[in-house]
């Protein structure tokens, strides 16, 4: 039994009261530049997935959720700080003013903070502080900056500092906690660990030691992110597929392993009835193969059209969230913070976060789908906005710019723009853009000429 419910069933059992239910534990794992349709329950033929289409039969999933930016650093800081990119910190892979990456400040308010409970003195719920770890991609500070993960609520921590880094599956290092871990066994160009294999049995680890409280477990391995380089090939080993498609399928289903293995950790702990897990990828696909990965989605990782945009997102909780369902309810990486704060049962919410609770969708109950979802990107092609509006999906390049508009609910490849026929929807996103975000200095909308990034730490 979790030693805080046991300390709150004590004081029920002295009332007569009935005792409180336990908090719930969260598993959130997040892959890495996959597309939705790369995935068995999303439609894909060819990539076998059985552990995550199996764990899409046990939930609910979503056909309309959102990674919080299209590349990598501002999506996982929009999914940390409940923050969309016009007000999260991080919001492009480096900064438009210096070409270097950009760290969470030292006041961010992250998930896991939240989760952290009282000694974070933000006002939770005594009864319910939990045990955090992530292990995988962190993407939100260097060394020396005030972005690590243990100073933003991770009590344990394993992996990459920066998105640099983790494109090599066989590096010399990963970060434990604030200390370098060599790796001996890719050591002059050997590659005998494989820095996925390792997230993954520290994460399975991480379950058993905190089986008996509730836990935060944020899982990010790097795949099936380029550099395309599977161990092995396995079942794809003789398939009549470009080299690098075979390895791409191999890492898919490699990563498929992993949520397989962490299932049946859950299962083998008697953790599985009260643990939520989410299965989902950082921003939209990249992979252009065999295998339709953008599906019929316009553009892919780096656009703000729903190809870079829109990710796979499976939610399981035996019991509570239903089974074999799918919805169309649109949310983003925004939502995750409120979310997960409300089903811990936080007393609120914190004032800054742009999100909100979706613990409402996820239990079967009706929430308004016509509130707007806001991005914004500085990476690649200038300056640009876009929001989703109900079926409504608007894009805009530059502040002045012109809106797009597409109707999603008849369009979702984007390929008629209806803006002229749709004046009051178009005056509608605009008053909403007029608001939607605020200046940084990092991210100034008319950017300067970008400085190379400086060698990893």
């Amino acid at each position: 039994m979790q030693r805080r419910h046991f300390l709150s069933l004590l004081s029920s059992t002295a009332s007569g009261a009935p005792p409180p239910p336990p908090p719930p534990n969260f598993v959130f794992i997040m892959a890495d530049d996959l597309g939705v349709f790369d995935l068995g329950c999303y439609g894909q033929k060819q990539i076998r997935t059985p552990h995550i289409d199996r764990l899409a039969s046990q939930g609910t999933r979503f056909t309309s959720c959102y990674a919080g930016a299209s590349v990598c650093a501002p999506s996982r800081s929009v999914l940390m700080t409940g923050q969309h990119t016009g007000h999260t910190t991080v919001r492009a892979n480096a900064s438009l003013r210096t070409g270097q990456r950009v760290a969470l400040r030292a006041d961010d308010l992250t998930v896991a903070t939240v989760l952290k409970g009282p000694e974070w003195k933000h006002g939770y719920d005594e009864n319910y502080g939990y045990s955090t770890g992530i292990f995988g991609k962190w993407g939100l500070g260097e060394p020396g900056t005030a972005g690590l993960p243990n100073d933003h609520g991770f009590d344990e921590w394993f992996g990459f500092l920066n998105q640099q880094h983790a494109h090599y599956h066989y590096p010399d290092y990963l970060w434990r906690n604030r200390s370098k871990e060599p790796l001996k066994g890719n050591f002059g160009g050997q590659k005998r660990e494989y820095a996925s294999d390792l997230f993954v049995r520290e994460a399975l680890h991480f379950i058993d030691r905190h089986r008996y409280e509730p836990f935060f477990l944020y899982f990010t391995p790097t795949i099936p992110h380029a550099q395309f380089d599977a161990p092995s090939l396995g079942a794809y080993a003789n398939e009549a597929w470009p080299e690098e498609a075979r390895h791409y399928a191999a890492m898919v289903t490699r990563m498929d392993s992993y949520v397989g293995s962490i299932m049946a950790r859950l299962d083998e702990t008697g953790l599985a009835a009260n643990t939520v897990v989410f299965f989902c990828s950082d921003n939209g696909g990249t992979f252009e193969g065999p295998f339709g990965t953008m599906g019929p989605l316009r553009g892919k990782k780096g656009t703000n059209y729903e190809g870079g945009l829109r990710v796979p997102m499976i939610v399981r909780w035996p019991g509570k969230v239903a089974a074999g369902a799918f919805s169309d309810f649109p949310w983003s990486f925004a939502d995750v913070l409120p979310t997960l704060a409300d089903l811990a049962g936080a007393r609120g919410i914190p004032r800054q976060v742009d999100g909100i609770s979706v613990a409402p969708t996820l239990l079967g109950r009706k929430q308004n789908a016509e509130r707007p979802i806001y991005w914004e990107s500085h990476d690649g092609g200038g300056f640009q906005q876009a929001v989703r509006l109900g079926s409504w999906k608007a894009l805009r390049n530059g502040l002045q710019g012109a809106v797009e508009l597409y109707d999603l609910s008849v369009d979702p490849g984007e390929k008629a723009n209806v803006a002229a026929a749709q004046p009051a929807v178009v005056r509608r996103i605009e008053e909403f853009l007029a608001n939607a975000r605020t200046d940084a200095p990092e991210y100034p909308v008319r950017a300067r000429r970008r400085v190379p990034l400086s060698p990893l730490p």
